[in-house]
């Protein structure tokens, strides 16, 4: 059978036993009733047909109870993140006290920094990735001119390794031996969202905690794509959004881990709010804070109840399928793809994401040359949902939970038709 057929990508389906997961989501149709293309999960995650039961079910408990859906709903609202913590631990690699869902990302990480931030006159610096995130941008130098240094001196920015548009090992482990005694916080984003290079987590913790820096991570492009870990790993806290590979709806919620070495911390400088207190005696209203153990005690205040309800839907699903599944299907897809790319006869084209199963999640980065972005709007106009990010990337993700291998062959075809059109 030809490989680079249709008819091979379809095999491969049939022999995945992921795929059946792909109808339990809804694939947004084109005008002519054909469904899209869609490979942007790692923009917005697709939703699960469950959501909208589970968040129905909400409403008609709020019609039907008021304030006493707090502890009459089907499911109460009074610890209805409980009902999310196990399976996002398990979904990151950590322990159920080390995570919470709470609140959005870029404030989670204002939390976490308030905490493992705690700058002195010789050890002020930040390290951050190579073109991280505008969001962590803003946020790091915000944080380092609250506590009054100059951000353009206290963060350090990775750099590409020779030319390269990501950054080697070596280049990474070299920086943190080199500036080690300077940083404060070492906060890398997992996965970096422009060129979808894999940090060495782990790695990065051990040669931060050597050198005395607090280590987090923005998981944003890891959580739900990576088989994380984050227990193991070790790094002192990690927060990430949950809309993008993990399903949760537009906007929704963030995650949060803490590393449980600070789980019996009190007195951690931290923005305390009423539902990080103890649960025994919240609502006894005393005027002084007791946190909850581990990651709860960040909590500030009652969640809110309908993301949660169409997150549920979605962890369900990860719980069921299990990372280790989701993982390796995600590495054979991206291979798969990346064999398909490698067919084109173009040199308008190239992928700036590593190939090495070691440094690289689901999403692939094709960049265009001279940032043609009209290529990008033609594969848009024949049915593909992907994203283009300036100045000149099409950034393409194949989730294995609702993603094919014949999602991946129809998009090649299309890119080569249009690139061919050029």
């Amino acid at each position: 059978m030809n490989q680079y057929s249709l008819k091979h990508a379809q095999s491969l389906d049939a022999q995945d036993p992921l795929h059946k997961y792909r109808s339990q989501f809804a694939i947004p149709k084109q005008k002519n009733g054909e469904e899209h293309i869609y490979l942007c999960g790692n923009s917005l995650g697709l939703m699960p047909f469950k959501a909208q039961e589970y968040v129905n079910q909400e409403m008609e408990d709020w019609a039907k109870y008021g304030v006493e859906g707090h502890f009459h709903a089907r499911h109460p609202w009074m610890p209805y993140h409980e009902f999310l913590t196990d399976k996002m631990a398990k979904v990151v690699g950590a322990l159920p006290h080390e995570v919470v869902v709470m609140n959005s990302l870029t404030a989670n990480l204002h939390l976490m920094m308030v905490s493992f931030y705690r700058p002195t006159a010789k050890r002020h610096k930040i390290l951050i990735d190579y073109s991280p995130f505008p969001s962590d941008r803003y946020a790091v130098e915000s944080q380092a001119k609250f506590h009054g240094y100059d951000a353009k001196e206290s963060i350090i920015e990775l750099q590409p390794s020779h030319g390269k548009e990501t950054v080697d090992h070596e280049d990474i482990m070299a920086t943190i031996e080199k500036h080690g005694d300077e940083i404060a916080l070492i906060m890398i984003g997992g996965v970096n969202y422009y060129t979808g290079q894999l940090y060495p987590l782990a790695e990065i913790t051990r040669a931060g905690h050597a050198k005395g820096c607090k280590v987090g991570f923005d998981l944003a492009h890891a959580a739900g794509n990576i088989d994380l870990q984050l227990h193991e790993t070790g790094s002192d806290f990690a927060v990430w959004c949950t809309y993008k590979y993990l399903n949760s709806s537009p906007g929704s919620l963030s995650g949060c881990f803490v590393h449980e070495r600070h789980a019996d911390n009190p007195d951690m400088p931290r923005f305390a709010g009423w539902w990080g207190h103890d649960k025994s005696t919240r609502f006894l209203m005393g005027d002084d804070f007791t946190p909850m153990r581990g990651a709860e005690g960040w909590q500030l205040s009652n969640p809110p109840i309908l993301p949660m309800a169409a997150m549920r839907a979605s962890l369900e699903l990860f719980e069921e399928a299990g990372m280790l599944a989701l993982r390796e299907k995600s590495l054979k897809m991206g291979d798969y793809m990346l064999s398909l790319l490698d067919h084109i006869n173009s040199d308008k084209i190239s992928i700036i994401t590593p190939r090495e199963h070691t440094r690289r999640g689901c999403q692939l980065s094709i960049q265009v040359k001279d940032a043609d972005k009209s290529l990008f709007d033609k594969i848009t106009e024949a049915g593909v949902i992907a994203d283009w990010r300036e100045p000149d990337v099409i950034r393409i993700a194949g989730a294995p939970l609702y993603n094919s291998y014949a999602d991946c062959w129809r998009f090649v075809e299309v890119l080569e038709q249009e690139l061919s059109n050029q």
